[in-house]
């Protein structure tokens, strides 16, 4: 196992607590450095010859409105959320296409189905991403790759408190939704899951997944919500 984040005394940490910490390997990058994705993917592909299954799970949220972010705030965010993965993806395919094997589950966001107020870097990116993993699935899905959506709601991590405002700094404030969400370890446990069975896509939500079928079956009433809906 390959545990990877920009915060090696954190992964030291979460090593530690693993059954087997000797069978686990620790590899930090940034997933805003493309130069620290490609030495991180280079070392793991030189150590351990393949990757069976890549979780794209990092990823920095938003508090601020479209009229008020500057465009190097939506780059930052398209780079962590959208290109790192598809770097990332790209690194260890080959790898997983000679072996006819290979499992890559991305973490989404259940804005990746639909806008948001305040998230319109983070929407993007979560839309982006939904198009990439399934073209990816399309593609190579008759060579053995099989590929995992997840679309997460409310979920009790530090999200909010990274998430960018418009000036790049951190909002530095936990929503009172995402306090009281799923925890990480029902959320970590579902994913589990879902890749078990090869999900092609899963939500992991409470009531903020009815917003995907009010979209999908009655627009009307979708829109209409969306246009009240408090942000955090």
């Amino acid at each position: 196992m390959v545990l990877s984040s920009r915060n090696r005394a954190e992964l030291e940490r979460v090593r530690n607590l693993c059954a087997d910490p000797g069978k686990c390997h620790v590899e930090c990058l940034d997933l805003a450095d493309p130069q620290s994705l490609e030495t991180a993917s280079r070392n793991v592909l030189e150590k351990f010859g393949h990757v069976d299954v890549l979780v794209n799970n990092g990823g920095i949220s938003q508090r601020s409105l479209v009229v008020e972010t500057p465009l190097e705030v939506d780059r930052k965010i398209m780079q962590v959320d959208y290109l790192s993965g598809v770097q990332l993806v790209k690194a260890v395919l080959p790898s997983m296409l000679a072996r006819k094997k290979g499992h890559v589950v991305a973490v989404s966001s259940i804005v990746g189905v639909f806008g948001f107020p305040q998230r319109s870097a983070y929407s993007a990116a979560k839309h982006a991403m939904h198009g990439f993993y399934e073209t990816l699935r399309a593609e190579n899905g008759s060579d053995g790759i099989k590929v995992t959506v997840v679309c997460p709601g409310r979920i009790l991590t530090n999200v909010s408190l990274h998430a960018l405002k418009a000036d790049g700094s951190e909002y530095g404030v936990m929503d009172h939704a995402q306090a009281n969400g799923i925890s990480a370890e029902e959320c970590a446990r579902r994913i589990m899951r879902a890749v078990e069975r090869n999900k092609k896509e899963t939500y992991v939500c409470r009531m903020d997944v009815l917003m995907v079928y009010f979209r999908r079956y009655v627009p009307a009433l979708y829109y209409k919500l969306a246009s009240k809906v408090k942000p955090n």
